[in-house]
């Protein structure tokens, strides 16, 4: 079974409306793999933060219901995705970011695919661009 890691931004896709949406139907394939036992999904702990908020603004801003947020997170809880620790990957995720010029949170993600021996796959096409020539990152767009 492949293994990957992915980031909020492609669990967003699963999760708001996908009109119009870039990639919607790449993450919903991942999703799918997943669902079916051919693919495994980890995740950094700061992935469920991130959801959380994703889905907060997505309610904030009426884009889905505040009941469509919280079954959405529900379901994604419930998928019980390997979670690991922030602490675990910092100090890794600290060089990424300083060598790269990116974020500690985005960097965050691609120590858990160096740590997992496995790609990570991200919606944000700024962090694939910036990485993928270097390290484990691909773009859900190039799925």
């Amino acid at each position: 079974m492949n293994t990957c890691v992915v980031d909020a931004s492609v669990a967003a896709k699963w999760l708001l409306p996908a009109a119009g949406e870039p990639s919607a139907e790449e993450a919903l394939e991942l999703l799918q793999d997943h669902a079916e036992g051919r693919l495994r999904m980890v995740v950094p702990d700061l992935f469920w933060a991130e959801l959380g908020n994703i889905l907060w603004k997505a309610v904030r801003g009426r884009r889905i219901p505040g009941s469509a947020a919280m079954e959405g997170l529900q379901l994604t809880i419930a998928r019980s995705f390997p979670t690991l620790s922030s602490r675990l990957l910092l100090e890794d995720a600290f060089v990424i970011a300083n060598a790269f010029d990116q974020t500690v949170y985005d960097a965050l993600y691609v120590a858990a695919a160096v740590h997992s021996h496995c790609q990570l796959i991200t919606a944000d096409e700024r962090l694939a661009t910036a990485l993928a020539a270097h390290l484990p990152v691909k773009s859900l767009g190039s799925l």
